[in-house]
Order: C-alpha cells, then structure tokens, then sequence
C-alpha cells in the first residue's frame, strides 16, 4: 500500500468531544420555539446535514433566522462548559504535519460553527482545507466532500485516509474509494460501526496516536556539512 500523503479527519466524536453541547443547542432552541426538547436518538437522527437546515426543519422558515441566531450564541458561549478537543489529539496533528502529510476537515456542520469549534480548540492552524456541510450540495454519507478535499490537494485515491467516528464517515470513504479509520472514542455509532467493513478501528486517541507514529515515520531533517547533506542530531535544519 502507497503511505498516506492525505489525512481527512471528521470533527465532532472525532477531534472534538462536543456531543453533549450539540445536544444542549439543539434542545435550547427546541425549547424555545417549540416548547418541548429531544432525546439523543432524536437529535442525531437530525444530523446530515448542517445546523442551518436542521433549525429550519424544526421551526420553520418565519422563525429561522431569529432560532439559528439563539443556536449559534448558545453554541459559542457554552462551548468551554460542554466540550473540549480529547487528550492527545495536538501531539497526533503536530505529528503528522511534521510529517509533511496534508491534512484537511470534513464535517457535516455548518462553516459557523465549524469556525467556532476550531477556534475553541486552538487546532485551525493544522489543516489545509475545511470542507463543511455548507460548502457541498450532497452532505455526508455522500462522498462530494472527500472529492473536493483530493481534488484541491492533487492526492490519489491510494494516499488518502478518512478519520471518523460514524457510519456517514465510512460510507462516506468508501463511496470515494479511499481508506477509513473509524475511531471509537466517543461514537455515538460504535455498535453499527463494529459491524461495517473498515480499514482500521481505534478504541482510544493513544492507541491512534502509536499507530500513526509507526505507520508514518518522521523524515529526519537535513543539514549541510562541508557541502554534504546528512540528517542532522537533533532534528532541525542547519546550514
């Protein structure tokens, strides 16, 4: 197998533990304007598509823009309560672009509150390309934001890997014919992804962690010694 030159990872159960705050939104806003809140089951049963067509289905039209706007100023202020990156996630992406490995997002949420998450976590600066429910007419399971993150990159099929903790992720890889990871962390989908055909499956960041470190060695860095070029000691470039 060709080594990956491409990581995509998903975001919420993926980078960011943000299951609890996306259902306090959700059942914020549902409260207010319909009076009554939503299970779990219920709320994720919404997900596909981004928070925008999400809030319209529930309220309707008359009431979105007033809603989306409550659900973004809850999202934003109550995202340090509710959520946070998981342990070890920095060290895994500062790894891989050490690596050289371009990396990319592709979410089902919105570009809002994509930004928002990034942000929070402290992680935006890592990724090349962020590809969000808005930005593509098929949402997940639809693979048109695996195309558009290969087509942007000039990556082969071969040096792709998608990263995720749902069902829409795997469908969504193999629809691209690309390699998956389905990482099982904090996946609401665990069961039905323990039972789907993937290429890998992590229990924790740190077993993911150990498996990217032998799976993508870092290249030593060079230095000129006397006009030759040998890898230097400590790992920085010298001249």
């Amino acid at each position: 197998m060709k080594p990956f030159s491409c990581i995509i990872f998903d975001i919420d159960g993926t980078l960011s533990q943000t299951n609890e705050l996306i259902f306090a939104t959700f059942n914020h806003v549902a409260e207010k304007y319909l009076g009554r809140t939503y299970t779990p089951p219920e709320i994720i049963a919404m997900f596909g598509p981004p928070e925008e067509i999400a809030v319209e289905r529930l309220v309707g039209k008359e009431k979105f823009d007033e809603a989306i706007a409550d659900f973004y100023d809850y999202y934003e202020k109550h995202y340090p309560r509710l959520a946070d990156k998981y342990q070890g996630i920095d060290a895994v992406l500062e790894y891989l672009k050490e690596c050289g490995v371009r990396l990319a997002v592709f979410t089902g949420k919105g570009a809002r509150t994509t930004r928002i998450t990034l942000e929070k976590l402290g992680i935006s600066a890592y990724f090349d390309l962020v590809v969000t429910g808005t930005d593509v007419v098929a949402h997940k399971p639809s693979a048109e934001g695996i195309r558009k993150v290969l087509t942007a990159f000039g990556t082969p099929k071969e040096e792709a890997l998608m990263v995720g903790d749902a069902v829409a992720d795997v469908k969504a890889a193999r629809e691209a014919g690309i390699r998956v990871a389905a990482v099982l962390w904090d996946s609401y989908g665990k069961d039905k992804i323990l039972g789907m055909d993937v290429d890998y499956r992590f229990h924790s960041v740190e077993e993911f962690s150990r498996w990217i470190m032998k799976t993508i060695p870092k290249k030593p860095a060079l230095q000129k010694d006397g006009g030759q070029v040998r890898p230097t000691d400590g790992g920085q470039v010298r001249v």
